[in-house]
């Protein structure tokens, strides 16, 4: 049997009872054991304390997950937030720069909704801070009244790029996807590939185009009970097949 990869898993940094906590959602946990069959390994959000060139020599992939968080908007020179707006500026910190590097040294990587947004960003791309406030965007977030299962249930559909990495590992041309974000890509990042865009033209999915190794981004949420959806599965089984590749080397 080949070997488990070790598979790093970004972490947000939050106030619980007046002390900080890096905290990981149970749910990426679980699609790293069960989906890529991978040992996941949590990151603290350590902004410049984290010590890129070991975790790059020590990890066999990068899970960069999502959050309640936005990414500051000066990061990609967007306008100042709402007031309320949750922010996690440690966490821009640390996988603004973390993800980049681990593309070019050939780590394979799997970004999911603010993990897509902060991957758009990292090369240079910007977002949408409220879709539903765009003329030519739907809304794009579940009805948070729901029961939490239904939040996270199939909501619109996503068409998937001819020839992409999504039609050929799903062997699909488009699917229906859970959706629960206000925020989308406005300004595609350089060097990034379509891979699957909405019924109102969002961006939902992309690759970067020159990258060594996997290298794939999600705006929705795959990791959901992702041994129940087949589209899910066949994205982070190929995740996890990259990176026991990467470990055999």
């Amino acid at each position: 049997m080949s070997k488990r990869p070790l598979i790093g898993v970004t972490a947000c940094r939050q106030i619980i009872e007046s002390h900080y906590f890096h905290v990981v959602g149970e749910k990426y946990i679980d699609a790293i054991v069960d989906g890529a069959e991978g040992v996941p390994l949590q990151l603290p959000a350590l902004a410049e304390r984290t010590a890129v060139a070991e975790l790059l020599g020590a990890l066999d992939g990068l899970l960069v997950t999502g959050s309640p968080s936005n990414i500051e908007p000066g990061n990609y020179g967007g306008e100042p937030s709402k007031p309320g707006t949750s922010h996690d500026p440690a966490r821009d910190r640390t996988t603004l720069k973390l993800i980049p590097a681990a593309v070019a040294a050939g780590l394979p990587v799997f970004a999911i909704c603010r993990g897509f947004q902060e991957m758009n960003v990292a090369y240079g791309g910007s977002l949408h801070q409220e879709l539903r406030d765009h003329p030519d965007r739907d809304d794009h977030h579940a009805d948070e009244r729901l029961p939490i299962e239904e939040q996270y249930g199939p909501l619109h559909s996503v068409r998937f790029a001819a020839g992409g990495l999504l039609q050929k590992l799903t062997g699909r041309s488009e699917a229906t996807v859970n959706s629960v974000h206000y925020q989308g890509i406005d300004r595609l990042g350089e060097g990034l590939g379509i891979e699957a865009v909405a019924r109102d033209g969002l961006v939902e999915a992309f690759r970067v185009e020159d990258a060594p190794a996997f290298a794939l981004a999600v705006q929705w949420h795959p990791e959901w009970r992702v041994l129940e959806n087949p589209v899910s599965l066949a994205i982070f089984r190929a995740f996890g097949a990259a990176c026991r590749a990467r470990a055999g080397e």
